[in-house]
């Protein structure tokens, strides 16, 4: 089985520079759209047969463009939704982002795994969603040669995806700078379970890090 991991278009959110983790309000840019086409182009010769996407609007309305061009159904699941911060959505100041860096980095530098903002998830929390929905992909898949496209974020990705694939740390994202709107992380079910092959069509080598696990 292989999965392929990709972050939504550019959405109002991002142009507004608005801090927006739930629901239905912001929808593609024309550009966003145009991403997600090209997305879909990417992914055609993948032969992708399941796509899942995170509920919230920029990445179900780019799911939809790349399933209608693939011919593949989908499905919502609330796993791929971006991590929440609470009282911060919906916020475009300066001291809402500051405030959402210092949990940024309270989660990628410090370890600090069980911080959060006031109504908002912890670190653990958005594990307790995520790596058991990574699980029933692999069990529902492993034994297939099915090709699995998830569109979400990029803030879950930078969090999450250092969780389940075996050779991808938050350093290792840094140095990629991170995940730009609809880049493609590829990764491969092997004997040493998911591994990271291709990031954006260049391939990673998929040799293991040993990295530490949150607990």
């Amino acid at each position: 089985m292989r999965i392929i991991f990709a972050r939504h278009g550019e959405s109002y959110a991002n142009t507004k520079h608005e801090i927006s983790n739930r629901g239905l309000k912001h929808p593609l840019t024309q550009t966003g759209r145009k991403q997600a086409s090209a997305l879909a182009c990417r992914l055609q010769p993948e032969k992708i047969t399941h796509i899942y996407s995170s509920p919230i609007l920029r990445a179900i309305e780019t799911t939809i463009i790349v399933a209608n061009y693939l011919g593949v159904e989908y499905e919502i699941d609330d796993a791929l939704r971006e991590y929440d911060v609470g009282y911060l959505e919906g916020r475009a100041d300066e001291k809402a982002w500051q405030i959402w860096q210092e949990l940024f980095d309270s989660w990628t530098k410090e370890r600090r795994w069980e911080q959060k903002v006031e109504g908002g998830e912890t670190f653990y929390q958005v594990k307790e969603r995520f790596v058991p929905f990574i699980d029933r992909l692999i069990h529902n898949h492993q034994e297939t040669d099915d090709k699995l496209a998830c569109i979400a974020h990029g803030g879950l990705y930078w969090m999450m995806l250092p969780l389940v694939l075996a050779n991808i740390d938050t350093e290792f994202i840094k140095q990629r700078q991170g995940f730009a709107y609809t880049t493609t992380v590829t990764a491969e079910l092997t004997s040493d379970g998911l591994v990271c092959t291709k990031w954006n069509d260049v391939a990673t080598g998929g040799q293991s890090r040993g990295n530490i696990k949150a607990r």
